[in-house]
C-alpha cells in the first residue's frame, strides 16, 4: 500500500432555506481538512479473460480476506486506513453527527410494545425497554390481562456481541416449544435452538447452518428447515429434524439441484399442509405434505415450467394458485387438493394488463387480494359465500399499505399496516363483514412531530423513451420550490422490489433543515406491474439507470431543486444504480451515498463461489453467455470508471456482508481514487463487525444514518 497527499476543496454556500413559520436553516462555509493523506491501495495486476476480452483488475487481491488468502491482513489494514481517513475528513462534523444521532434517537419511544397478535390461543407481542438495544418477545394466554411470559430476552442474549439477530420464532402446535434462529456474525447463517416454554430450558437440539426458520409438523416433535451451503450461502436442502436426535443425522427431504433457485419451507395458514418451494426469478416449483403426516413423502404440486412463476395456499378442499401462466401481471387459479397439476387449474381472477396481482391472504370466509395499480397498493376483499367485493380506501396520493400478521384462519378480522411519507406506520384492525376499521396503534414520534407540517406529492417524470416514471415527494411546509432547496433522490430498481412511499422519523432531520426527499419508482422495480420490472433487468437493465437520471433532471426542470443541490442515495442493487449514474451523469449530482453497493458486476457474476451469485443469473445474466457478458460490461460501475470528475461520494460496506461482499465497494473506491480528476470528497466506511444491514441494535444503526446525513448536509453548508 502506498499513499499520496491530496487537497480537498472548500465548500462554501451562504444561502438561506425558508422553512415553516419563517424559521431558517443557517448555511455556513464548510472547510474540509486539506493536505490529508488518503489511502491508495497497492496495485497487483490480474488479467481476467472471457470471450476473447481481457479486463485488468489491479485490486482483485482485496478478496483475500473473504478467500482467506495471503493478503488477508493487508485487506483489513486498508479498510481500517479508509475508516481513519473518513474520520479525519469528517472530523468537523463529529459534533453534528452526535446531535443528529441524539435527535433521531430522541424521536423513538424507547419503552414500547407491539400490537399483540392472537395465534392458537395466545397473544404474542414484543416490547422494548428504556436504553435497551433489542427487545423481549412475549405472550399471554387467552387474554391481555393474563400474566406475561417472556419467551426470549434478546437484550440479554445479545450481551457481548458486536452483532446479534434473532429470527424465525415458531411455536409448536401444542404451544409448549419454541424454535428460533440466532446469527452473531451477520452472514445470515443461523443456528436453530429449541426452548421448552414450560420449563424455560433449552433442549440439546442445535441445528447449525440454516436460514433461521423452522416449521413444526402436527406431532409437536418434527421440524422442517432450510440448510445453507456454508461457502456460497445458497439454500440447498430442506431437512427434517426429530426432537432429541443429532442434527447431523437429519434426513434431507428435498435437495435443489439448480443453483439459481432459492428454496424454503412454510406451513399453510390452514395449518394442514407443509410446503417446500423452489423459486428463481423466472420459474418456481412447490411440493406438499400433510402436516399430520411428516414422515410421508412430499408430492410435487406442479413441475417447474420455463418462465412460469406460481405460488400456492390451501383453502378448504382446494388450493389457490397465483401465477403468471399466460398472464404477465398474474392471475388467480384454483385446483382440487388431490389434483394439483396445471391441467386441473381453473381461473378465479382473470389477468388484467393494468393491475398487478401481488398476493392473496386466505381466511375461512374471505380472501384479501393485494393488487398494485398505477404504482399504488390496493386491497380487495372478497366475501366467498356471496362473491361480493369491496376495496379499502386509503386517501393519500402516495402511501404503502400491506397485510399484517394474520395467523388465525377462522376470523373476520383483517390486520393491516398503513404508512405514507407523512403518516407514521399505523396498525389497523378491519372487520371484513361490518366494513369498519379501528386503529390499534400509530407509531409514536416524539419531539413534537405533526404530520400536518409536511406535504407529500406524487408526480411523473418522462423518461427518454416516453415512459412515465412515478416520483413520490415529501417536504416541510414552507419549503420553496424555486430551485434553491437541496433534494435527496432515492431509488432501488431491481428484483421487482417496489419502493413504496413509507414514513421515516429519521428523515425528519433532513426535511426540517430544508431538504426535499424523493423516491424514484424506476424500472427494475414492480411498482407499475410486471412489465415495469422486466423492462429493467437483464438486457434492459440500463433503463433503470436512465430512468433515475431522467427523474433527477425532471426535478431540476420543475424547480424542486437545481444543479449543485441534487443528491442521490441507494443501497445494495441500489448501490449499483449509484455506481452507474455517477459514471453516466457525474455532473448531475453534488453528492452521492452508495450503501453496500454491488458495483463489480462481471467479476462477481463470473465467480460461483461468491455467496448467492448463481441465484442472480436471471436478474443480471450469466457472463458465460457472450451477449450477457458484454452488456454487463457496458454498465458495470467498476469496469466503466475513467479519468474524469466525479461528485462527492460516501461509500459504505460491512466486512461480513453476505449479500454484497466488502471487496466490491473497496475495490471501486480504490480505483476511483486513482482515476478521478476532481478534488471532491471520496470516503469509504467499513463496519468491521456487521454485514449487509449494518449495525443490529435499534439505536446503533442511527449512528450510520447520522454520518450519512451529516455528509450530505455538510455539502450544503448545514452543520447544525
Amino acid at each position: 500500500m502506498y499513499t499520496k497527499s491530496i487537497s480537498i476543496a472548500v465548500v462554501a454556500i451562504f444561502l438561506l432555506v425558508s422553512c415553516k413559520n419563517n424559521d431558517t436553516v443557517k448555511k455556513e462555509s464548510v472547510k474540509w481538512p486539506e493536505g490529508v493523506t488518503a489511502p491508495v491501495a497497492e496495485k497487483k495486476i490480474k488479467e481476467l479473460t472471457a470471450h476473447g476480452d481481457t479486463r485488468i483488475d489491479e485490486y482483485y487481491w482485496m478478496n483475500d480476506y473473504f478467500k482467506k488468502g495471503p493478503d488477508s491482513t493487508k485487506v483489513v489494514d486498508y479498510l481500517k486506513a479508509e475508516n481513519a481517513y473518513l474520520d479525519t475528513m469528517m472530523s468537523g462534523t463529529k459534533k453534528f453527527q452526535e446531535e443528529l444521532f441524539a435527535e433521531m434517537k430522541g424521536r423513538i419511544k424507547e419503552k414500547d410494545e407491539s400490537v399483540p397478535v392472537l395465534n392458537n390461543g395466545y397473544y404474542y407481542y414484543s416490547r422494548t425497554e428504556e436504553g435497551k438495544q433489542y427487545y423481549k418477545y412475549c405472550r399471554k394466554k387467552g387474554s391481555l390481562d393474563a400474566p406475561e411470559e417472556i419467551l426470549l430476552d434478546a437484550d440479554k442474549m445479545a450481551e457481548g456481541s458486536g452483532y446479534f439477530s434473532a429470527t424465525g420464532f415458531s411455536i409448536s402446535p401444542d404451544n409448549k416449544l419454541m424454535a428460533y434462529g440466532i446469527d452473531k456474525l451477520s452472514r445470515r447463517q443461523y443456528t436453530i435452538y429449541i426452548k421448552n416454554l414450560e420449563t424455560g430450558e433449552l433442549l440439546k437440539d442445535e441445528i447449525k447452518g440454516t436460514g433461521g426458520n423452522a416449521v413444526w409438523a402436527a406431532d409437536n416433535k418434527t421440524l422442517f428447515y432450510t440448510s445453507n451451503n456454508p461457502a456460497t450461502l445458497l439454500s440447498e436442502k430442506i431437512r427434517k429434524h426429530k426432537l432429541g436426535s443429532d442434527a447431523n443425522t437429519d434426513v434431507t427431504v428435498y435437495e435443489e439441484k439448480d443453483p439459481s433457485n432459492y428454496i424454503g419451507v412454510y406451513k399453510t395458514k390452514s395449518r394442514d399442509y407443509i410446503v417446500i418451494y423452489s423459486s428463481a426469478t423466472l420459474s418456481s416449483e412447490y411440493r406438499i405434505v400433510k402436516a399430520s403426516e411428516p414422515d410421508a413423502s412430499f408430492s410435487l404440486f406442479q413441475p417447474r415450467i420455463k418462465d412460469v412463476l406460481y405460488g400456492i395456499d390451501h383453502w378448504g378442499d382446494k388450493f389457490l394458485i397465483r401465477t403468471n401462466l399466460d398472464a404477465k401481471n398474474f392471475r388467480l387459479m384454483e385446483t382440487p387438493v388431490d389434483k394439483t397439476t396445471r391441467e386441473n387449474w381453473k381461473e378465479v381472477i382473470a389477468h388484467r394488463t393494468d393491475v398487478l396481482l401481488e398476493d392473496i391472504d386466505v381466511f375461512k370466509g374471505h380472501w384479501v387480494i393485494t393488487e398494485r395499480k398505477e404504482g399504488l397498493l390496493q386491497m380487495r376483499i372478497r366475501e366467498i359465500a356471496s362473491g361480493k367485493e369491496h376495496y379499502l380506501d386509503f386517501g393519500e396520493p402516495a402511501y404503502a399499505a400491506y397485510v399484517g400478521a394474520n395467523p388465525e384462519f377462522n376470523t373476520t378480522n383483517l390486520r393491516y399496516n398503513y404508512t405514507s411519507l407523512t403518516t407514521p406506520n399505523s396498525v389497523f384492525d378491519y372487520d371484513m363483514n361490518a366494513k369498519n376499521k379501528r386503529m390499534m396503534k400509530e407509531q409514536e414520534v416524539l419531539g413534537g412531530f405533526n404530520k400536518a407540517d409536511y406535504v407529500t406529492e406524487r408526480v411523473y417524470a418522462t423518461a427518454k423513451d416516453g415512459a412515465k416514471v412515478p416520483v413520490s415527494i415529501v417536504y416541510k411546509k414552507g419549503t420553496k420550490k424555486d430551485g434553491s432547496a437541496p433534494l435527496l433522490l432515492y431509488a432501488y430498481g431491481s428484483y421487482g422490489a417496489s419502493m413504496d412511499a413509507s414514513f421515516s422519523s429519521n428523515r425528519l432531520s433532513l426535511l426540517n433543515r430544508g431538504f426535499i426527499y424523493a423516491i424514484a419508482h424506476i424500472r427494475g422495480g414492480q411498482e407499475m406491474g410486471r412489465q415495469w420490472y422486466e423492462d429493467g433487468k437483464l438486457m434492459k437493465k440500463k433503463n433503470t439507470f436512465t430512468d433515475f437520471i431522467d427523474c433527477g433532471e425532471f426535478l431540476i426542470k420543475e424547480k424542486y431543486t437545481s444543479k449543485g443541490h441534487l443528491y442521490a442515495m441507494g443501497g445494495s442493487a441500489g448501490g449499483l444504480l449509484m455506481g452507474a449514474v455517477v459514471n453516466m451523469a457525474p455532473d448531475l449530482w453534488n453528492g452521492v451515498v452508495a450503501q453496500v453497493p454491488f458495483v463489480d458486476v462481471i467479476t462477481t457474476m463470473s465467480d460461483p463461489t461468491i455467496p448467492l451469485t448463481t441465484n442472480e443469473y436471471d436478474e443480471w445474466g450469466n457472463p458465460a453467455d457472450k451477449d450477457a457478458y458484454f452488456y454487463m460490461k457496458s454498465y458495470s460501475p467498476y469496469d466503466n470508471l475513467e479519468k474524469k470528475n466525479y461528485p462527492n461520494m460516501l461509500v459504505t460496506t460491512g466486512l461480513h456482508d453476505s449479500q454484497v461482499q466488502y471487496f466490491e465497494p473497496a475495490k471501486w473506491v480504490a480505483r476511483l481514487r486513482v482515476l478521478k480528476t476532481d478534488k471532491n470528497l471520496l470516503l469509504l466506511k467499513t463496519n468491521m463487525e456487521a454485514g449487509h444491514g449494518g449495525a443490529s441494535g435499534r439505536f446503533d444503526y442511527l449512528k450510520e444514518i447520522a454520518m450519512e446525513y451529516a455528509f450530505l448536509m455538510a455539502l450544503e453548508g448545514i452543520t447544525s
